[in-house]
Formats: structure tokens, sequence, C-alpha cells
């Protein structure tokens, strides 16, 4: 729950923490919303466009005995964010903003924190010159002098600087979505390729849902015949071929991790020669091929064959079905609590798996799976400059599909996984 309150601050590494970042507070949607439209774009999603007239206003306290000093305005050419969004180019706000002059508007007495002074109100505007340009983002900086101390404005700053003098803002035409999902947006717009310029983050979702639909199709179809095999039929060597299942399970990855590469880069033995391919290693066909189907998902799917009544395949036996008829047409359409805790079980475990995409796939990074994408946010981000924002923003977002398969087939889940210990 922190790291999601997290991953909408500015600073994640703030102390001492809060759970009431800026973001999260009403009054900045509305800001953000009437700034967004003043921009030249929507509430939603604001801009900085021709025919844009941004109202803003800034409070201050000013101790007793102080003469208080009109803020310093200044739209500064802020790169959009770190890592590889720090050197995507773009035009600069900066370059198309008039600032009128600061206007003093009110000032009120008030006893701060036990300090005597007013509140001094200042405001300014901001256009755009007219070219024919669109700024997806407008940032400012104010500066005034020490103990002339922030107070509140029109949107919350993101960042106040150097003692207190200088308040920061990432950009006060936002819209309420790029405001309070700003890191959200980074982790989208600040990764893409650079040598085919496609979003990143985007094909790293796209592959992983591929492999982990192709590896939960290819799991639910082996482990229901193997289960039925393994609990219906008759055939030699069937309990040393079940003992060999659960043997399988017992063995570590770390264990089958070499021979498993070694396996993958001679293309199956040469079979993948068959179809133009001297390895596997690199490509999705290895990372699918070395996960079609795990033991544990057979062996669900056995225990809960095992549990059914065996009058319903007896009586579709004597109405002439066959073993293809009574598996496709009787016991599979009742083993939909078993295959779904398997299919959950599967997509949850290939979603989340590192360390075998990361030595299978290596370049370049569109083929990533978004577990391995996310070490590259980490190093783009959290290990250069800091910025865990975004990291923990693409963290969260990988987790949203495994928590929304889940809610969905939740009733097949509990309902197979107390089926598998009932035999009889």
């Amino acid at each position: 729950m922190y790291a999601t309150i997290s991953s909408l601050k500015d600073d994640p590494l703030e102390w001492p923490p809060r759970l009431d970042p800026p973001q999260l507070k009403p009054k900045n949607w509305v800001a953000a919303y009437r700034l967004g439209k003043a921009g030249g774009g929507s509430g939603w999603f604001g801009q900085f466009a021709p025919g844009a007239e941004v109202h803003f206003e800034v409070t201050y306290f000013v101790p007793e005995g102080m003469e208080p000093t009109p803020p310093v305005v200044r739209i500064p050419r802020r790169v959009a964010g770190a890592g590889i969004g720090a050197v995507r180019p773009g035009a600069f706000a900066a370059d198309y903003a008039v600032v009128s002059d600061v206007v003093e508007t009110k000032r009120e007495p008030v006893e701060l924190n036990g300090t005597s002074g007013m509140l001094v109100t200042y405001a300014f505007t901001i256009w755009h010159n007219g070219e024919d340009v669109v700024v997806d983002r407008l940032p400012l900086d104010l500066e005034v002098p020490a103990r002339q101390t922030f107070y509140s404005a029109t949107l919350d700053p993101n960042r106040i600087e150097r003692l207190g003098r200088v308040q920061s803002w990432n950009n006060i035409t936002p819209g309420v979505i790029p405001y309070v999902f700003h890191n959200y947006a980074r982790v989208f717009q600040e990764n893409y390729s650079r040598t085919t310029g496609k979003n990143l983050f985007l094909a790293w979702i796209r592959n992983s849902f591929f492999i982990a639909g192709v590896n939960v199709l290819t799991t639910l179809v082996i482990a229901s015949m193997a289960g039925y095999a393994l609990a219906r039929l008759r055939f030699p060597g069937r309990h040393a071929l079940f003992m060999l299942i659960l043997f399988s399970m017992m063995i570590p990855g770390q264990v089958t991790f070499i021979s498993n590469y070694l396996v993958l880069r001679d293309g199956i033995f040469g079979l993948s020669k068959l179809w133009g391919q001297d390895t596997l290693l690199n490509s999705f066909t290895g990372l699918i091929l070395s996960g079609l189907c795990g033991g544990s998902a057979v062996f669900i799917m056995k225990q809960f064959f095992e549990s059914l009544p065996r009058e319903l395949e007896e009586s579709a036996r004597i109405d002439g079905a066959g073993p293809a008829t009574i598996f496709t047409r009787i016991v599979l359409p009742l083993a939909r609590p078993a295959l779904g805790a398997v299919a959950i079980l599967t997509f949850q475990g290939v979603w989340n798996e590192f360390f075998w995409p990361l030595i299978v796939l290596t370049t370049p990074q569109d083929k990533f799976t978004l577990t391995v994408g996310l070490l590259n946010l980490r190093q783009a981000y959290g290990a250069v400059a800091m910025d865990w924002g975004p990291l923990l923003a693409g963290a969260f977002i990988s987790a949203i599909p495994v928590i929304l398969v889940f809610i969905a087939f939740q009733r097949y889940f509990v309902e197979g996984i107390s089926f598998t210990g009932i035999k009889g």
C-alpha cells in the first residue's frame, strides 16, 4: 500500500514519509483541471498551446519587520524526465511563454507558528506567444528572499529548494491525469527504443501477455490430458511416470538451469533447424517451449479427476462413448474449478518469472518481458538518478494483471484447491 502511494509522489524517498502527497488532495485535482484548460488543453490532459492564458497565484508568509518582495518568475528549460527521457528531443515552453508583471493582490496579518507577520498574495499571468507550437508541459520556478516563506499556491509545488527560497513546478498546466499519475505517464513516455522509436514499456507488456497467454493455453491442454490419463486410464508405467512427475517438482530450477540453457542453445538437439533456427536462445519460441507445462499443473489436474465419481464415465461408456468423448464432453466441463486454479497459478508464475527470461532474451530491448524491463527501469532511474517514482509505478502496473486475473477466477481458484486434496 505504501509503495503504491509512493508511486504517486515526486520524491518517494522523502523523509519523514507522508501518506498524503499533493497528488491525492482534491483541491489540487480541481486546480490541475482548471490550469489544464487554461493552457489550451483539456482539463484531464493539459498542455501549453497557442491561445493559452494561465493565471497563477502564490502566497508567502513574511515575518514582522521584513518588507515583502515579489517572487522572481522563471520558465526553465527543463527536460521532461530522467533516464532515456532526459535526452529525448522536444520543444521547451520557455521559448514560447510570455510572463506578465507580478502583482501584489492581498495582504493579511497573521500569526504563524508563534511568529507574527503577514500573508502576502501575488498574481501573474503566462501567455503563449502565438507560434504554432504545442508544448505538453509548462514548468515554473519562483524565487524569493530568505525568510519569506512559501505558504500556498494555485497548485502545490513539486519541490521547495535552496532552504525554501525556490519553489519549483514540473508543470503548471498538467490536467488531472498527468498530475495525479505523473510517474505512470513517465514510464510510458520516457522509455522508448533508440533504434526503432517504439514504446518499450508497451512492448514489454505485450511480450509478457503473449508468453503468459501461450503458456497458460499449453499448460491447460497438456495438464488436463495428462492428468486424466494418469487418473483414469490404465497403461504400463503409469505409476512410474507419475512418480517421475513428482520427482521433477522436487528439483530446484537452479539445478537444471545449465542443461536447459544448453538445450536451447543447441536448438533442442538440432531439431530447431527444421524450421530454420540454429538456436532457440533470444527467441520467444525457446522461452515458450521451455515452459509448455509444469509438473504441479499435472498433479493438480490428476488429483481433481480422481475426485470425480467414476459412475459418470461408466454411464457414458454404456452409451457407447469412447475415452476422447468422455474426456471432452463429460469430464472436462466438470473440471472448470481445477482449470481455473491451474490458469491462475500458471499465469502468475509466467508473468512474474524473471531469471529465465533474463537469460534467454538478450537483445534487442523490444523483446524483453515486463519483469526484465523493470530491471532496465531500475538501472535507468534508480541506480543513476535515485529517481524511484517511475520504478514504483512500473512495479505496480506489473502487479495489476495478476490481481485482475485472481479476482476474475477467485471462485474457481478456491474450488480447485479444495478439490485437489479430496479423494474418493
